[in-house]
């Protein structure tokens, strides 16, 4: 691995492991009851109660934000299965900010299975883009004309390093 690019874990937080229980319980119990209840052959019931909640779970899981790995040119989202790249080019200001999320409203996305992924908007940072799994642990990446939240493990390090990378402060 070159060395300056370093890879920082997404831990889950609280919120996001209760939600994602919860969710995957009761949507695999619905599959269940269609499976064990439902009328056989009847694929209108099959679709509703078994393939379109299995359907969210496995298309959810795939967007599961794994970690970031930090180059000079770019951040790298890790999924279940493939790299979300996120260029730094128009990269304006980082900051950690654990209460960056707060009061926030999904206008698109994914909002706790297995992630906080999507657009949301808040008072504080308007529309915004969230990779995001523990929103305790929030990084603000604001650019010319967006701004993304992510959730690396360690918030100061990964600003501080971001920084330095940039020549920023």
């Amino acid at each position: 691995m070159d060395v300056a690019t370093t890879t920082y874990s997404a831990p889950w937080g609280m919120s996001l492991k209760i939600i994602s229980s919860v969710t995957s319980v009761l949507l695999i119990g619905i599959a269940l009851i269609g499976l064990l209840t439902g009328p056989k052959g009847n694929w209108i019931w099959i679709l509703s109660m078994v393939i379109i909640p299995l359907g969210i779970l496995i298309v959810t899981a795939l967007f599961t934000v794994r970690g970031y790995v930090l180059t000079p040119d770019a951040l790298l989202v890790k999924r279940l299965v493939w790299t979300t790249p996120i260029p730094l080019q128009e990269l304006t200001t980082v900051e950690a900010d654990s209460n960056a999320m707060e009061g926030s409203i999904k206008t698109f996305g994914n909002g706790g299975l297995f992630s906080f992924s999507g657009s949301f908007r808040n008072k504080r940072l308007g529309p915004y883009r969230a990779l995001a799994t523990d929103i305790r642990h929030c990084v603000v990446l604001k650019f010319d004309r967006k701004a993304i939240v992510i959730t690396p493990e360690k918030p100061l390090a990964f600003v501080n390093q971001l920084k330095a990378m940039k020549g920023m402060e």
